[in-house]
């Protein structure tokens, strides 16, 4: 009896567990650990949306075979009588005892980090295992992440977040209604982009006659689609709303503006002469005419100059050869060419400067810097006295420029025009002060002595004698002016 009753003693007061220590490696933590350590790296090797995965428990049989099910049946039947021996046997008639749960585990749920049992993953595993990339279990991310994806916003709520920058998405304005009070949202808003941003769903979700009539009471609205429309070359839709606001000038201007997409020079002619009887203005009409009028002279300029320059007939063209043809260039370009290449030609040549003067109405002033910048460039300082002198009824001739003798002498300056010419135009200047800063800029030293000797000013004159050479003419003018 004092042998049970040790053995008695000895079971109540042994434990198979031992206490738990931080630095105990074998304890129960720790492996929990490393099978986890060992489950996420099988996940590098298996693709986790493979759900085709054959599942097998852990006595090595597939989960749902014939032979698993027996095994398994047979283990809960085994388990649940034992349980009821047990509790016979223990006089506890109170409780049943329940069935044993089949297997949790499976290769295919350690994979994709999922178990059935809760305490797989619990607050210690979460708090110790931080150095480890932890996939199982995977939790649900919160319902407020998936916010800007849900039909929960307001109109005005939506423009808000399409101000920041997120992601929102427009689909769930269905009714005409809901989306003209976006529209309007986005218009108070005052943010370009979000404005066009629900244009471009309005322009893709309604039907025009629908979306025209409505942004026709909405200016600023209106105004950002056309812009839109015009930058994105959506040149049919545009000329479709621009027709039903009966704005005919813009859809003519519209229309003309193709031409520019339109390379052979034959068509692009055919496209103008169309384009005269458009409803423009009266004076943009004018300027459709002339455009139309230049490129016809541009073609036969073109034509003949090609002629010229490859048979070689014109010494001119062997001297200067043309870089670039006139095809397409503006006026001024090509009064320009004209004034270099056909200065002297008659009035009733197409290529005659006065000709294209006369067709196009250029003002003198700008007809007379343009033929000036040509002839200097050619440094035909005689056609530049001759452009620059006009006759009076009286037969009396006067140097005179309308574009003032200042620009004259910068020309003449630029193109490098002798002292003697650029004295000569000096000397016009009506203002002193500029007469005098020119003159000792481009060094017209007669100009200068000759001004400070009608101003009678001793003082500068004997000044301005130390900036010419010792000995030269200039200096014996000022000797001779100061001696007198």
């Amino acid at each position: 009896m004092s042998r049970v009753r040790a053995d008695e003693e000895e079971y109540w007061h042994s434990s198979k567990f031992r206490a738990f220590t931080f630095d105990d490696e074998d304890d129960e933590l720790s492996q929990l650990k490393e099978s986890k350590r060992a489950v996420n790296s099988l996940r590098d090797i298996v693709d986790d949306d493979d759900d085709d995965l054959e599942r097998v428990s852990w006595s090595g049989e597939p989960v749902g075979s014939i032979s698993w099910s027996i095994k398994e049946t047979a283990s809960g039947s085994t388990s649940s009588l034992d349980g009821r021996d047990s509790s016979l046997q223990k006089g506890s008639s109170s409780y049943a005892a329940l069935p044993k749960q089949a297997s949790s585990y499976s290769l295919s749920s350690l994979f994709k980090g999922r178990n059935k049992l809760s305490s797989f993953q619990s607050l210690s595993d979460a708090l110790t295992d931080t150095g480890v990339k932890s996939y199982a279990p995977e939790l649900r991310r919160p319902k407020a992440e998936y916010k800007d994806y849900s039909s929960d916003w307001s109109p005005k709520d939506t423009v808000r977040r399409m101000q920041r920058g997120k992601v929102c998405s427009l689909e769930r304005f269905r009714s005409l209604q809901d989306k003209l009070v976006l529209l309007d949202e986005a218009v108070a808003g005052h943010d370009g982009n979000v404005i066009t941003a629900v244009l471009i769903f309005l322009k893709r979700t309604l039907r025009r006659e629908i979306l025209f009539r409505e942004l026709e009471v909405r200016q600023v609205a209106l105004c950002h689609l056309i812009h839109f429309l015009k930058e994105t070359g959506e040149q049919k839709f545009l000329l479709d709303l621009l027709r039903f606001l009966d704005r005919t000038e813009e859809v003519a201007l519209s229309q003309y503006r193709e031409h520019l997409n339109i390379q052979d020079v034959e068509k692009r002619r055919e496209f103008l002469k169309g384009c005269i009887g458009l409803p423009f203005s009266a004076e943009d009409t004018s300027h459709i005419q002339d455009h139309y009028t230049l490129l016809e002279r541009q073609i036969i300029i073109e034509a003949n100059d090609r002629h010229l320059e490859m048979a070689g007939q014109s010494e001119l063209f062997r001297k200067y050869p043309r870089k670039a043809s006139i095809l397409n260039m503006p006026l001024v370009t090509t009064l320009f060419y004209s004034c270099f290449y056909h200065y002297t030609e008659a009035e009733g040549m197409f290529s005659s400067p006065t000709n294209l003067k006369k067709t196009f109405k250029i003002p003198d002033k700008q007809y007379v810097l343009t033929a000036l910048a040509a002839r200097a460039k050619l440094r035909a300082w005689g056609d530049v006295d001759a452009l620059l002198t006009t006759k009076n009824w009286l037969g009396y001739t006067k140097k005179k420029a309308p574009i003032g003798f200042h620009r004259v002498v910068e020309i003449l300056q630029r193109n490098n025009a002798p002292v003697q010419v650029l004295q000569e135009y000096v000397r016009l200047v009506e203002d002193v002060e500029t007469r005098l800063n020119l003159a000792t800029k481009y060094k017209c030293h007669d100009v200068v002595i000759e001004t400070y000797r009608d101003l009678k000013d001793r003082i500068q004159l004997t000044a301005y004698k130390c900036k010419v050479e010792r000995g030269s003419a200039e200096e014996e003018k000022i000797n001779s002016i100061l001696s007198n």
